[in-house]
C-alpha cells in the first residue's frame, strides 16, 4: 500500500521524501513499529510521540507523520499535518478500507445512558436477526467475541480495525458509545454516522486532563451532530440547543412532552420479587407500549432513544417491545434479590448526576430504607467527590463511603473529600475503606424491604491502584459475604 492512499483525505505537506512510499502498517506507538511502517506522532497528556521518532527510525519505519518539526534521518519520508490526531483517524479509515461505509453506524453520546442505550439497540437488532457489533464501556462485541477496551471510545486505529472486523464477520450494524473525550481527541473523525443519538447532559469530566469547563464539554459533545446524517435526541434536555449548535443532520426528538416527535404517556412503576420496572404508552410518530425490567424514568428515556433508532431501521414495534421487556445489562441497575435483606442493585453511577437520578428513582418505589455504598475514582475532578457525597447523604437513609479506583491518589484523601460533601448533605454516613468490608457492613445492617445500592463500579471487575488493576467485582464480593 502506498502512503499516498492513506493521506489523500487529510491536509498535509510532504516535507521530506515522497508520498509514494510503500508502507506495510500504520502505527501510533513506536513500540509497534516494524519495517516500512508509517508512524503517526501523537501528542498525549503524558508523553509526546514526536520524541519517539528515533526509536521508530531504529525499527526501520518508512515514514512518519508529524505536526511539528523534528530531526529525522534523511531516508525517512516526513508528512506534516496541522493535527496528527485527525490525521490518524482519517489514515486509519483508509488503511482498513473505510469499513464504516459497509455498515449502518449508530453513535451515542451523552453524560449518562450511553451504555444502556447502546446495549438496548444491539439487543433489539440481534433479536431481529441482524448481526450488530458494539464498541463501548463494556467492551467491543463482534458476534460471539468480546474484547475488553480501556476506554469507552478507543483510539481511532482501534475503532477502525474493530469496524473492519465487524464488516468481515457479516455484521450489518455497528453501535458505538461516543464519549466527549473520544470526540475531543478526534477518535471518531473519518466516520459519517448514519445515526447520532443524544441521551442527556450534565456537568461531568471537567478538570485536569479532561474538559476545561462545561462549555468545552458541551462543544465536544456537539461534534457528533456535525458528523451524522440523522439525529435522534432527548428533546427534554435543557442543554439540547447548545448540543445541536451548527448541527448538520435532520432531527427526531423524544421525551415526555407532547411537543416531541415520540413521547411517553401513562407512565407506571411496578415491582416484583426480583424486578423494579417501569412501563408506559408511546405516542407520536410511533405508537406502542413499553415495559422495562429496569427502574427509573432515566431508563425510559434510554428505551425511547433505542425505540426511535430501531423503528427508523424498520424493526417492528412488537419485536422492540419483546426485546426491551426482558433486557438485562450488566452493572446497570442490575438487581440481586437477597432474602431477608431486601434488594441489592449494582450500578455504574459514578457522578452526581447519575447518582441523583438513580436514588430519586428508587425512592419512588418506597423502600423501607435506602442504603447507598460508593467511592470515587482518583486522578479525577475533586468536585465530583464532594457532589456525590452531598447527593447520597441527602437522598439515602445511610451512605457508606468506601474505595473505588484510587489510581495514583491516596484513597483516604478521596474519602475525606466525599465526607465533606456528605456532611453538607446532612444524612447519616459511615466510612469503611476496604470495599469488601464495606459491603459486609451494608449486608449486616440491611433488612427486608431495604434497597442496597452498590454504586460506581457496575460492570467493572477490577480495582485500579498505583497503575495496577487488581481483580475485584462487586458481585463476587457480595456472594462471598452471603456465603459466610
Amino acid at each position: 500500500m502506498k502512503l499516498s492512499e492513506l493521506i489523500r483525505e487529510m491536509d498535509y505537506v510532504c516535507v521530506q521524501g515522497t508520498a509514494d512510499t510503500e508502507i506495510s502498517s500504520l502505527v501510533c506507538d513506536s513500540r509497534d513499529t516494524k519495517e516500512n511502517s508509517v508512524f503517526v506522532c501523537i501528542t498525549g497528556f503524558h508523553s509526546d510521540g514526536h520524541s519517539f521518532v528515533p526509536q521508530a527510525a531504529q525499527r526501520h519505519a518508512a515514514a512518519i507523520v508529524v505536526e511539528k518539526e523534528v530531526d529525522v534521518p534523511a531516508e525517512l519520508t516526513v508528512i506534516r499535518t496541522p493535527d496528527t490526531r485527525i490525521a490518524l483517524a482519517k489514515m486509519s479509515a483508509a488503511y482498513f478500507g473505510y469499513p464504516a461505509r459497509r455498515l449502518t453506524t449508530i453513535g451515542i453520546t451523552g453524560t449518562k445512558g450511553k451504555t444502556t442505550t447502546a446495549c438496548m439497540i444491539r439487543t433489539i437488532l440481534e433479536d431481529a436477526g441482524y448481526g450488530t457489533g458494539l464498541i463501548g464501556t463494556l467492551g467491543t462485541f463482534i458476534k460471539d467475541q468480546v474484547i475488553k477496551t480501556p476506554n469507552t471510545t478507543p483510539e481511532s486505529l482501534v475503532i477502525q480495525k474493530s469496524l473492519r472486523d465487524m464488516a468481515d464477520a457479516g455484521c450489518r450494524y455497528a453501535v458505538m458509545e461516543v464519549s466527549s473525550q473520544g470526540l475531543m481527541l478526534h477518535h471518531t473523525d473519518g466516520i459519517l454516522f448514519d445515526y447520532g443519538v443524544f441521551t442527556n447532559l450534565g456537568p461531568d469530566h471537567i478538570g485536569p486532563g479532561e474538559h476545561k469547563n462545561l462549555e468545552h464539554y458541551i462543544a465536544c459533545k456537539s461534534r457528533l451532530f456535525r458528523q451524522c446524517r440523522h439525529g435522534i435526541v432527548n428533546g427534554d434536555d435543557r442543554h439540547l440547543g447548545e448540543v445541536l449548535k451548527d448541527c448538520r443532520c435532520d432531527l427526531e426528538t423524544f421525551g415526555f412532552s407532547e411537543e416531541r416527535d415520540v413521547y411517553a404517556k401513562e407512565i407506571r412503576l411496578f415491582e416484583k420479587a426480583d424486578v423494579l420496572g417501569i412501563s408506559c404508552r408511546i405516542r407520536g410518530d410511533c405508537e406502542t407500549k413499553l415495559s422495562l425490567p429496569m427502574p427509573g424514568e432515566f431508563n425510559l428515556y434510554n428505551a425511547m432513544a433505542a425505540l426511535c433508532v430501531c423503528t427508523r431501521l424498520g424493526i417492528g414495534a412488537g419485536r422492540i417491545q419483546e426485546s426491551l421487556r426482558r433486557i438485562c445489562i450488566k452493572g446497570r441497575t442490575e438487581i440481586i434479590q437477597v432474602p431477608g435483606r431486601g434488594k441489592v442493585l449494582i450500578d455504574y453511577a459514578h457522578n452526581a448526576m447519575s447518582l441523583r437520578c438513580l436514588l430519586q428513582s428508587l425512592r419512588r418505589y418506597h423502600p423501607q430504607r435506602l442504603i447507598c455504598l460508593f467511592g470515587c475514582g482518583g486522578n479525577r475532578s475533586g468536585n465530583r467527590r464532594f457532589e456525590m457525597g452531598e447527593v447520597s447523604a441527602s437522598l439515602a437513609d445511610l451512605t457508606v463511603i468506601t474505595s473505588d479506583n484510587p489510581r495514583y491518589e491516596d484513597p483516604v484523601k478521596i474519602m475525606d473529600d466525599i465526607i465533606a460533601g456528605a456532611k453538607k448533605g446532612g444524612g447519616a454516613y459511615v466510612a469503611v475503606g476496604d470495599r469488601a468490608e464495606a459491603i459486609r457492613y451494608c449486608l449486616e445492617h440491611a433488612r427486608e424491604g431495604d434497597f442496597l445500592v452498590l454504586a460506581g463500579k457496575g460492570h467493572e471487575d477490577y480495582q485500579e491502584i498505583m497503575g495496577k488493576r487488581i481483580p475485584m467485582d462487586d458481585r463476587r464480593l457480595l456472594m462471598e459475604e452471603l456465603l459466610i
